[in-house]
């Protein structure tokens, strides 16, 4: 899908095995269809990927994923769930701000965040387009 938006190919490093260094990892359907993977960042829950397949799409699949993300942050004492993502590809930025999100400014990024936009831009991610850091509290700060 993101071919087809013009992103891409994404970079590969064996440094970046997230599903090993995962806090939690949910999955959608059986078989699996759609998977998120979560590690903590600056005390969030941080996703780092969320992933349906293509075919499985527009069907609540990725909805009810970032939702179980939010519920197990808050049952964990998490303030937030946090992201980076593209900010115009419809199923990444608009997606995660009709579910709440909102984008963090670059002045506001935890340190944590501050890491992970200088990586992403360091292995070519901002070549394909805006990205963003989002940002979804879990309860009143």
């Amino acid at each position: 899908m993101f071919a087809d938006v013009g992103i891409g190919p994404f970079s590969e490093s064996d440094d970046e095995d997230h599903l090993a260094r995962a806090a939690l990892v949910l999955v959608a359907g059986d078989p699996p269809v759609g998977f998120a993977s979560v590690e903590v960042v600056d005390d969030a829950a941080h996703i780092w990927q969320l992933s349906v397949l293509p075919a499985e799409g527009r069907r609540g699949r990725g909805t009810a994923l970032v939702k179980a993300v939010c519920a197990w942050g808050r049952g964990q004492g998490f303030e937030a769930v946090t992201l980076t993502t593209y900010r115009d590809v419809p199923w990444n930025g608009p997606f995660y701000a009709r579910m709440g999100f909102v984008v963090v400014e670059e002045q506001d990024l935890s340190p944590g965040l501050v890491a992970i936009r200088a990586h992403e831009r360091g292995v070519g991610d901002d070549d394909f387009g805006p990205r963003v850091a989002m940002r979804k509290a879990l309860r009143p700060r």
